[in-house]
Order: structure tokens, then sequence, then C-alpha cells
């Protein structure tokens, strides 16, 4: 599967809609994205059954703002539309595959429902997570 580019309007939907999406926050002046993008274009190959989407922080800036991205290349993994994983940095091949495994190896009922818990909490008096509603999206 190749990759794909997503925008704001199509975030939400793209993470929601599909059971693991991994997303690459990049920019074309960044020179460790350009050097991650054939391992991310990679693993799209071996990982038919994930969804692997760019962001192009410099076009879509409001969304990466949304998404606090301070550094990038930042990666986000998303299992049943909760967030599971962000970090920024490239990662090599190998490395790609294993966070791919773990997160396709984490039960999405599990997922859910601690992401439930947590939002029950900050509706309790906690503080909420500054993450916009299409990072929360299910």
């Amino acid at each position: 599967m190749a990759t794909a580019d997503l925008t704001l309007d199509a975030f939400g939907s793209t993470v929601s809609e599909n059971d693991t999406v991994l997303v690459d926050f990049w920019a074309s002046w960044c020179g460790p994205c350009r050097q991650f993008a054939p391992v991310f274009e990679a693993a799209s190959e071996k990982h038919e059954d994930v969804v692997f989407a760019k962001v192009d922080t410099e076009a879509e800036q409001q969304l990466a703002a949304m998404a606090g991205i301070t550094s990038i290349p930042t990666l986000m993994a998303f299992r049943g539309g909760v967030l599971v994983f962000s970090q920024a940095g490239a990662l090599p091949g190998s490395a790609l595959d294993q966070l791919l495994e773990q997160v396709k190896g984490l039960d999405v009922e599990e997922v859910r429902r601690m992401a439930q818990e947590g939002e029950d909490g900050a509706e309790a008096g906690a503080d909420e997570s500054a993450q916009p509603d299409a990072l929360n999206a299910r």
C-alpha cells in the first residue's frame, strides 16, 4: 500500500475509520525527513493492513499545531482511533517494523476502554488533554 497525503479535513475520518494508522509528520526542507521517507514507504509495502499517511507540516500548519508537533519527523500511531504512540525522530526499518507489530498486536477494545477511562478522569476534574478531537477520534 502506498502512503497517502493527509490534510486537516481528512485527518479525523482517516484515524477513526481505519483500524491501524501510522502518520509521518514531515517537511520537504527537513533532511532527516527526506532520509526517513523511503523507510516509511518500504514499510507501507510490507504492512498492507496499516494505513500509512504523511502530513506536510508546511502545508498543514494548523494540523501540525493541533497535533502538538514541535520536531520533525514525528511519527504517530493510532489503533482503533486512539493515539497509542507518538515520538519525534526517524526510525530504522527494523525498529519501524517492530513498532508496527506491537501496535497491531494491541487489543482494540482494551485501547478504547483505557482511552475512555482517561477521558472520564479528565471530565471528573483532572486536566484535560490538549489534543484536538481529531486526534482522539474513535
